[in-house]
């Protein structure tokens, strides 16, 4: 490859890490601009410094004199705060990654977008809150979405040089997480350290909480349905356990295309960094005599009630899904905490969407962080109802 500019958002997270890890181990080929994280100042500035970033930014600014200490005679930009993020994510590059946690990840990933350029989107908040916003601004720009989720990158990958007018079904793979084969009794006394322990990934505690109940899994058939819309009927969940079929694509003629790999972020990650061509990775190759055998399952949603909560927000459009995303962020940040029941995770959701009354769908970026406030408030209540 040609050396590329690169930019990303949420550099000191699982997903920058893997792609700064790639990065160095081609070093010659990029040149990188931008580099953010929440507040981890010294290991962000370590970051900048190793990989001669031109500026750095934390979110919290609190942080900043930090940053600014441990940048010192480096030449490198020490920025902080909302309009700074937005500032660095919308610095002209090839490629942006778009890997900030949760909300606070739209407003950086949308000015990315509107540069016109590729994102390589690793933030499925931004999706699931503001689907018809963001694919909009993606029309708007010219920009090209890849997608960085192992399913969604895989399902990428299954369509290329196809039409999305002779897909019959896209189907998501599931691990079915930590809990797949415990009974409900067993699930109402789940633990923090044991919902922390996949089986098959290495994640943030975040999303690996969300593989646990199944959220994540909820989340994604959201996601799919604006990158790849074929229509809610045309998308379906499957659960494999050993998590080396990511995703399947299968047209009208009956054929089927998989994508296959290891349990590693880096195979998809280089998908997108090296798109539309491949690179080396340090990834071990696939053995599938190793593996022995690749087994399915449907997903059970009276254990696992996430994806249908998931399935109807969708469903019902306006503001459901957006209402969803930050219910399910307060009660998994609650559970983490020790405050609710592992159970209680999917059914403080659930509240939250079956109370109703629900405001309309988001027209910008402004309502939708409304919403998502306004989703926060409602769960929050509930909580400290319980």
């Amino acid at each position: 490859m040609s050396k590329r500019s690169l930019s990303i958002l949420g550099a000191t997270g699982s997903i920058g890490k893997s792609t700064l890890d790639l990065i160095r181990r081609n070093r010659d080929a990029w040149d990188v601009v931008a580099l953010t994280a929440n507040c981890q100042a010294a290991e962000l500035a370590a970051l900048a410094r190793e990989f001669d970033a031109k500026v750095a930014v934390v979110a919290d600014e609190s942080c900043l004199a930090d940053l600014r200490d441990a940048l010192a005679g480096s030449g490198i930009e020490a920025q902080c705060g909302p309009a700074s993020l937005i500032e660095a994510a919308s610095r002209p590059v090839d490629l942006t990654v778009a890997a900030i946690v949760g909300c606070a990840g739209l407003a950086p990933t949308m000015a990315a977008i509107e540069q016109g350029r590729s994102v390589a989107l690793a933030n499925k908040e931004s999706l699931v809150s503001a689907g018809d916003i963001l694919t909009a601004a993606v029309k708007r720009s010219g920009a090209t979405l890849l997608p960085t989720d192992s399913e969604h990158n895989a399902i990428f990958q299954c369509l290329a040089g196809n039409e999305l007018a002779d897909v019959r079904w896209i189907t998501l793979t599931a691990s079915g997480g930590p809990f797949r084969c415990w009974s409900t009794d067993q699930l109402a006394s789940a633990t923090r350290e044991q919902a922390l322990k996949h089986p098959n990934w290495d994640m943030g505690a975040k999303i690996t909480v969300d593989s646990a109940t199944m959220m994540n899994k909820g989340l994604e058939f959201i996601e799919a349905h604006y990158l790849f819309p074929v229509g809610l009927d045309r998308l379906r969940i499957v659960v494999h356990p050993q998590s080396i079929i990511h995703s399947m694509v299968e047209y009208r003629d009956g054929s089927t295309l998989a994508q296959l790999g290891p349990s590693d972020m880096r195979v998809p990650i280089a998908s997108c960094l090296s798109w539309p061509e491949r690179m080396d990775t340090p990834c071990a190759p696939l053995d599938l005599p190793a593996v022995g055998q690749l087994t399915f399952e449907a997903p059970d949603e009276s254990r696992f009630p996430a994806t249908r909560l998931a399935r109807e927000a969708i469903q019902a459009g306006g503001a459901a899904p957006a209402i969803l995303n930050a219910a399910n962020e307060v009660a998994v940040a609650a559970f983490l905490a020790g405050q609710i029941t592992f159970t209680n995770v999917a059914l403080t959701v659930a509240r939250v969407l079956d109370a109703g009354n629900l405001p309309p769908g988001p027209r910008c970026v402004e309502e939708v962080l409304e919403i998502d406030s306004e989703g926060r408030r409602r769960a929050s209540a509930i909580l400290e109802m319980s």
